[in-house]
C-alpha cells in the first residue's frame, strides 16, 4: 500500500496538524481501498517525444513468476536424451519458423502473431526476486540504488493520456521472492509518483470491483460535497508555500486523483461486467485470464503501460516454479493447471487486441525472471536457471512468427545472439518510440539516459 508522505517536517505541519489528517488526505482521492495514493499521481516532470507514428503505443508486460520452462514450452529439443527433452512433445504452429510445446496449443494457433527471442540470460543470481528486478528495470539492484521499472520511465516521460494512470499493475504487486531483494515493480529513484496503480483485487471474483470507483448514485452526496471540501483546504494550504514545487506537485496529485475517482470513463475502463459473457470465458474465468481481459480494457482506454502478474508469489499457490515436489509445482501442475491457464489467456488477448485494431500499438512483451535447468532433477522438475531462457513479444510494431537467437543444443546457454536484461527494456523503449538519447533525474541528482537500461534493442523483432 501507497502512503503519503511529506517531503519536509515543516509541511506535514502545515497540512497534516493544523487541518485535515493524514488519513483525511488518503480518503480525498488517493483511492486508499486498492492501494493508491496522492503521490502516485504527480504529473511528469518533462514531456517525452516518441517517433512519429508511435504516438498509440502502450505495453503489456506478461510477467511469469516463477520461472517457465522454455525446454517443455517454447523451445524443445526432441533429439535431446530424455533427461535433457523431458516428458512432452512439439506440434506445429501458424509459423514456419518454430514449432511450441503440446501443452500450448492455442499459442500454436496465433504463433504468426507473436516471435520468440530463445537466447535471453543474465548474470544475476539465480533467486526470484533477484530475476524479477533485473527483468523489468534492466540492471541489478546494487548500492540501495533501485533502478525504476520500465512502466515508470513511460509514466515519468510520456504522462497520463486520460483519467486513468499511466501505469498499472495487475492484480497487484508481487509478494516475496525469497531473496529479500526489491521486486522491480516501483518508480525507485524517480519517486513514489510513478509507482504503479496496484488494482489490489482479483477480477475473476464475482463481486469484483474497485472500491473507489463506483457508480456516482453509490457515493453519497455528503461524501463528495467533503472530497470537494478537501480541495479548497488543500488550495488553502498550498498558497502558504505556492513558491514551493511541492506545492504544485501536490495540487496536482489532488487533481489527478480526484479524477479518476470521479471520471465515468475510468468506471468504464474497469468495469469487467460490460463484457459479453462469451468473451469473459474465452480468456477464462481465473485470475490470470480475466487480468488479461481487463489489460485489454485499460490499454483501449489509454493507459500506457500494463504489467499483469501471472502468479503474486512462488510460494503457496501453483506457478510456474516448478521444482517437482512439494511445496513447489510439480510437472503435473505445470501440465493440468498452470498451461492451460496461462494458454488461455494469451492466446485471447493476442487474439482480441488484433480483432479490435489494437495490436498493432499494443506490445505484448512475455518476460520471466530466469528458465528452468536442461536437465530434469530427481523429482521430475528443473530448476533455477538464467543462464538460457526464452522471452516472447508480439504487436507494438514487432513482426509475428519469428525467432531470434537460439540455445545451444541442450538449451544451457545461448549459442546466437545472446540477449541481455538491458536489451529487453530497450526493446520495450523502442517499440513505444521513446528517444534512447533521453535522461532521467537519476540517484543524487545525476542525469540517467535511457541507454543506461540498455544500448541494444532486439530490432530483428521490427524488422
Amino acid at each position: 500500500m501507497f502512503e503519503f508522505h511529506a517531503a519536509r517536517p515543516g509541511e506535514r505541519a502545515l497540512l497534516c496538524g493544523a487541518g485535515p489528517s493524514r488519513r483525511d488526505f488518503l480518503h480525498v482521492g488517493a483511492l486508499a481501498a486498492v492501494g493508491l495514493s496522492l503521490p502516485q499521481y504527480v504529473r511528469a516532470a518533462s514531456e517525452g517525444k516518441v517517433r512519429p507514428g508511435c504516438e498509440k503505443r502502450s505495453c503489456i508486460m506478461i510477467f511469469n513468476l516463477g520461472g517457465p520452462s522454455n525446454m517443455d514450452l517454447w523451445d524443445m529439443k526432441p533429439d535431446a536424451p530424455a533427461e535433457i527433452r523431458g516428458p512432452f512433445k512439439p506440434i506445429r504452429t501458424k509459423s514456419d519458423a518454430f514449432e511450441v510445446s503440446e501443452l500450448l496449443p492455442k499459442h500454436a494457433e496465433v504463433a504468426d502473431k507473436f516471435s520468440l527471442v530463445r537466447s535471453c540470460h543474465h548474470g544475476g543470481a539465480a533467486v526470484h526476486d533477484a530475476g524479477w528486478q533485473i527483468m523489468q528495470t534492466g540492471r541489478r539492484f546494487t548500492g540501495g540504488i533501485q533502478t525504476p521499472h520500465a512502466g515508470s520511465v513511460a509514466s515519468y516521460l510520456l504522462g497520463r493520456r486520460t483519467d486513468l494512470p499511466p501505469f498499472v499493475v495487475l492484480p497487484q504487486l508481487m509478494g516475496r521472492g525469497g531473496g529479500n531483494l526489491p521486486n522491480g515493480q516501483a518508480g525507485g529513484f524517480l519517486g513514489k509518483a510513478h509507482d504503479p496503480f496496484a488494482l489490489m483485487a482479483d477480477p475473476s471474483k464475482p463481486n469484483f470491483r474497485v472500491p473507489d470507483l463506483l457508480p456516482p448514485d453509490q457515493i453519497s452526496v455528503a461524501r463528495l460535497d467533503r472530497r470537494r471540501k478537501m480541495r479548497e483546504i488543500v488550495e488553502g494550504a498550498a498558497k502558504q508555500f505556492e513558491a514551493s514545487e511541492d506545492a504544485r506537485l501536490l495540487d496536482d496529485n489532488f487533481h489527478a486523483a480526484y479524477r479518476l475517482m470521479t471520471s465515468p470513463q475510468a468506471r468504464e475502463a474497469f468495469d469487467l461486467s460490460k463484457e459479453p459473457q462469451a468473451v469473459r470465458e474465452r480468456y477464462g474465468m481465473n485470475r490470470f485470464g480475466q487480468c488479461c481481459l481487463l489489460a485489454r480494457r485499460l490499454v483501449e482506454n489509454g493507459v500506457r503501460f500494463v504489467t499483469i502478474n501471472t502468479f503474486l508469489t512462488v510460494f503457496d499457490e501453483t506457478s510456474w516454479d516448478i521444482h517437482g515436489s512439494k511445496p513447489f509445482t510439480s510437472i503435473e501442475g505445470m501440465k493440468n493447471v498452470v498451461c492451460p491457464m496461462y494458454d488461455q489467456g494469451y492466446s485471447a488477448l493476442i487474439e482480441d487486441l488484433h480483432r479490435r485494431g489494437l495490436l498493432d500499438d499494443t506490445l505484448v512483451a512475455g518476460l520471466s525472471e530466469f528458465g528452468r535447468t536442461p536437465k530434469v532433477n530427481p523429482a521430475g522438475g528443473r530448476d533455477h536457471w538464467p543462464q538460457c531462457f526464452t522471452c516472447s513479444f508480439a504487436g507494438g510494431g514487432v513482426k509475428g512468427g519469428r525467432v531470434v537467437g537460439a540455445s545451444d543444443p541442450i538449451g544451457a546457454f545461448p549459442a546466437e545472439r545472446p540477449v541481455n536484461p538491458g536489451d529487453m527494456v530497450a526493446t520495450i523503449f523502442h517499440s513505444l518510440g521513446l528517444d534512447h538519447e533521453m535522461h532521467l533525474p537519476g540517484p543524487a541528482g545525476r542525469p540517467f539516459a535511457l541507454t543506461d537500461f540498455g544500448t541494444d534493442p532486439i530490432k530483428e523483432l521490427f524488422a
